[in-house]
């Protein structure tokens, strides 16, 4: 079975192609209800959809930028336009309406933009400040959302509970049983009268309603499980300035006008237009799927929905939102198109396709048998002519029986209980802090062998503060009063820090909507704007004192960040910051202790040197401030130089490590998980936090990227099982690292991110995790798992709830196909053997309920244990279904079919059965004995300390009033 399923039904955890996707649905064949059984598979037609709308997307973007880039060249002739503002928008007290804005932003119309006056003459007309943003007057906005629309994208009705009802009755089987209840009432009441003739018919009608509904309501509310996981999937937060004040907004509450404020890594949220910004490189792949980045400036200020900054800063005027954009309509298809299946979902429809064609023979088999043995009968008695109504019923009842094998025999129950067990798996883990993306992380994530973990926000708190520096040679303490330091540092040094902190940052100092001061950006740059704040500096002041000529963002690759200013006085000024030894390594020269600049010597490198390392060695982040003057002027289209700096200083930042991580990396050890930390920062900051999370033990090594990405393949497959610490390592070290992993050792790789460059290694690992507080949207729409409160802890737990989906998936697998074989052996030996089935239509329906929906909901969802956590892991070659679970089946499967068979030919005579209806008392006391081998079996899947709980709460008679 194993080798059909591997080359029939086999699907990968991530980037399934859509024929490997369409290829299982071919083989699948027969099934009873494909409404069920397909409805948490991927709808490939809609996907194709999807694609078909960004070829089209990219063909009308390409020419209208070529439009656009005609028009440049004709704008000073631009004539009048005959756009006319409509009655209601002009009511509204607006000059411009939404089908205009759309054409200009969607269009790239520069013509268009020109007329209405650039961006600022559109902000005038959608009542709007580029400097101050909307006001949050109620009123205004609602009349702003009337005529513009809201930020929401069309989505499909939640389905209702009677929509679930209506698709249980579409199973075929139970169709067809429906019949012959119908018949088996008209002709029993024709025979026998009301009611004692309707009891079979009704009976199996009353089984057929209480299964429909079982399955609905089980459907029902694992629907709703996924609609409350999808709304958490949604919430996404920008930074936007609404009456003065910089606040976080979700981009469901965007309208036209609004001012957004966007850094790399952020997803546009809505068409706009470039207001201000900095180096910004955009990238649509997602929308047209084109992977050649485009740039955006004042001369092409177009920005659509649902791309990325790849690089950069901006501010962005919104201009059309929701369903008016291109985005919008694309994402309105692609949740029609679903999530992939996961592995397990398709494996399981594989084991529930080879089954149901067994069971279908053994049905066809058994009705043939049935009635053969009717017709020899009659034959022999010479009555093959002449047939009564009851022989009709009994007809009829044979081939009840044959479908209601079918209908047991067919676990469509397999496949949806994975996707039971992984949505309540999710919502669990959401509890718990993690938002699984994808279903298939859920499973994943219980086979992984290995997690790659960055260190800052994920074994450390991100609540960083400067603790010491080195400005001008001298080393220091810092605490929350400073004063005491700025007495030993020259007065021209501190200027040039405070310069330094304040305008070469990421980060911001505004005034919330509540009056208080707030500091906004990356955890690294809070504490630096908070130790300048603390030596008595004026961010507003800084920033408005000098001109800002360029600004390169800080990326993971160079390791650094930079400006180039127009100082007051006249003359150009560039700043640096970043990784201590890269931006030490492009100085010549230090201010001393003096505060004066002199050349950076052997000596002067060494006591710096020895500084970084001190501080590293504390566990400490190491940043290297550092600036020069541009005498021979700079062009804002070349690149901050790299070299020819005048060190400012270096300061320190502890980033504690957070509590219980230690313990987490020795419950990662104990499951047979290897943790490794890959980190961009210094190797020996690294060594130190690796020591004491646990991660670096003796026989483990540190590794630099450099040195990494130096070595050979045959270097790398003895290196590799050793690295337990990659400093300083770029993102496509990490890329590297992970891929070597999974192709050359096979591991189930983990893999944590929160940066846009670390989209690749996310998005090549088997389990992509990004941070989901210091995350880029970027990072996060790469990966399978968000972790909201970047705590490592939270990972482990995510482990844990994977190997609890896996194996309560194979104890559902083992009760299951135990309780198919048992029916399916009994009813066919015995009608082979006596001429009738003791298992009937309505019981046989009632043991496929209890199975197929609260055995699922019984075993699926058992919550995970820490004993888990003490098992090796599955990893990429255990088999699903395992030698042991085999002799658990057919163990089980041979004791059951043996009791029943004893009961079967011994029953009668055992338990003192006589009389005309001993023959019924015996089906039924078989029926009951089939149904408790389930209970006590199921009882075996449950861990043994469960077993004897529930043990001890069962009343003491039970059994003897069964």
């Amino acid at each position: 079975m194993e080798s059909y399923l591997n080359e029939n039904f086999d699907v990968k955890s991530k980037h399934s192609s859509e024929e490997a996707l369409g290829q299982w649905r071919k083989v699948c064949g027969f099934v009873k209800n494909p409404k069920r059984r397909f409805r948490f598979t991927a709808n490939l037609s809609k996907r194709y959809e999807a694609a078909a709308m960004r070829r089209t997307n990219q063909e009308k973007l390409r020419i209208a930028v070529l439009v656009s880039k005609a028009a440049f060249q004709f704008i000073s002739g631009v004539q009048p336009s005959d756009y006319v503002v409509r009655e209601e928008v002009e009511a509204a007290g607006f000059q411009i309406c939404a089908d205009e804005l759309g054409s200009i932003v969607e269009g790239h119309d520069v013509k268009k933009l020109k007329f209405h006056g650039g961006v600022n003459g559109i902000a005038g007309k959608l009542s709007t400040s580029t400097t101050n943003g909307l006001t949050s007057d109620s009123d205004p906005l609602n009349k702003r959302q009337e005529i513009y629309g809201i930020n929401k994208f069309a989505e499909a009705e939640a389905k209702g509970f009677w929509l679930f009802v209506w698709e249980a009755l579409h199973d075929m089987t139970l169709m067809i049983l429906g019949v012959c209840a119908f018949v088996s009432l008209v002709v029993g009441i024709a025979m026998e009268g009301w009611p004692k003739g309707a009891h079979e018919g009704l009976g199996i009608v009353a089984s057929i309603l209480l299964v429909v509904f079982v399955t609905a309501t089980s459907d029902y509310r694992q629907s709703l499980q996924f609609k409350d996981l999808d709304k958490e999937k949604k919430k996404i937060t920008i930074q936007v300035t609404r009456n003065s004040c910089r606040q976080k907004m979700s981009i469901y509450d965007l309208l036209p006008g609004d001012i957004v404020h966007l850094n790399i890594g952020d997803q546009v949220p809505a068409d706009g237009l470039f207001v201000s910004g900095f180096s910004v490189l955009i990238d649509e792949s997602s929308l047209t799927g084109e992977s050649e980045p485009v740039t955006v400036n004042a001369e092409n200020p177009f920005m659509l929905s649902g791309t990325k900054l790849q690089d950069g800063s901006c501010k962005m005027m919104v201009a059309t939102v929701g369903m008016r954009t291109q985005w919008g309509k694309l994402m309105a298809t692609l949740s029609e198109g679903g999530d992939d299946e996961t592995p397990l979902q398709v494996k399981l429809n594989g084991v529930a396709t080879i089954i149901g064609k067994v069971g279908l023979f053994f049905a066809v088999v058994t009705f043939a048998v049935l009635v053969q043995g009717l017709i020899v009968s009659k034959y022999q008695e010479g009555t093959i002519r002449s047939w009564s109504g009851d022989e009709a019923l009994q007809m009829l009842e044979f081939f009840a029986v044959a479908v209601t094998i079918v209908v047991v025999a067919v676990p469509e129950g397999l496949p949806l209980a994975v996707t039971l067990s992984l949505a309540f798996a999710m919502k669990k883990m959401m509890n718990d802090k993690a938002l699984v993306r994808h279903l298939a992380a859920c499973e994943t994530m219980g086979s992984a062998t290995c997690i790659c973990s960055d260190k800052t926000g994920t074994l450390t708190t991100n609540h960083m503060t400067v603790v010491k520096s080195c400005i001008c040679m001298g080393v220091q303490e810092v605490g929350t009063d400073n004063k005491a330091c700025l007495s030993e540092i020259p007065e021209s040094a501190v200027k040039l820090l405070l310069q330094s902190i304040f305008t070469n940052t990421g980060g911001e100092i505004v005034i919330n909507k509540d009056g208080k001061r707030e500091i906004l950006g990356t955890p690294t740059e809070t504490a630096l704007l908070e130790f300048g704040l603390s030596l008595g500096g004026d961010f507003q002041a800084e920033r408005q004192a000098a001109k800002l000529v360029k600004v390169e963002p800080f990326n993971s690759t160079k390791k650094r960040m930079g400006v180039v200013l127009e100082l007051p006085e006249g003359g150009l000024r560039a700043h640096t910051k970043g990784a201590s030894e890269i931006v030490l390594a492009g100085c010549d020269k230090v201010i001393n202790s003096s505060g004066k600049i002199v050349p950076l010597d052997e000596e002067a490198i060494s006591h710096l040197n020895a500084t970084i390392n001190q501080f590293a060695n504390e566990a400490l982040r190491t940043l290297c401030l550092a600036y020069m003057e541009l005498e021979n002027g700079f062009s804002p289209d070349n690149t901050i130089p790299a070299s020819g700096y005048t060190c400012i200083g270096i300061v320190g930042i502890k980033d504690p490590v957070r509590p219980g991580v230690k313990e987490s990396v020795a419950t990662c050890r104990s499951a047979g998980i290897t943790v490794r930390m890959v980190t961009g920062d210094n190797i020996n900051t690294a060594k130190a936090i690796a020591r004491e999370c646990g991660i670096l033990t003796d026989d483990g090594m540190a590794i630099e990227g450099p040195d990494f990405r130096e070595k050979s393949q045959e270097e790398m497959l003895t290196l590799i099982p050793k690295i337990q610490v990659m400093a300083r390592s770029s993102p496509m070290d990490k890329h590297t690292l992970v891929k070597q992993l999974r192709t050359t050792f096979d591991e189930v790789v983990a893999v944590t991110g929160d940066g846009t460059n670390d989209a690749p290694a996310l998005h090549e690992a088997d389990i992509g995790l990004a941070m989901g507080i210091a995350g880029t949207e970027v990072a996060k729409e790469s990966a399978d798992v968000i972790i909201l409160d970047d705590n490592f802890s939270t990972i482990v737990t995510v482990a844990k709830w994977g190997r609890s989906v896996y194996i309560n998936i194979q104890k559902f697998v083992q009760f299951q196909l135990t309780v198919n074989i048992v029916a399916l052996i009994v009813n066919f030996s015995s009608a082979c053997v006596t001429g009738s089935a003791p298992l009937t239509a309505v019981q046989l329906l009632w043991v496929n309920m209890i199975m197929d929906t609260l055995g699922a909901l019984a075993l699926a969802t058992e919550p995970p244990t820490d004993e888990l956590m003490k098992r090796s892991p599955v990893g990429k070659k255990g088999n699903f279904i395992s030698n042991v679970m085999w002799r658990n089946i057919l163990g089980q499967s041979f004791y059951q079919f043996m009791v029943i068979w004893y009961l079967q030919a011994k029953g009668e005579e055992m338990f003192d059965l006589d009389g005309p209806d001993s023959n019924l008392r015996l089906n039924t006391l078989i029926f009951n004995s089939f149904v408790f081998c389930q209970v006590t079996f199921y009882l075996e899947l449950l861990d043994t300390l469960q077993y004897m709980l529930l043990l001890t709460q069962l009343p003491e008679d039970l059994f003897c009033h069964s």
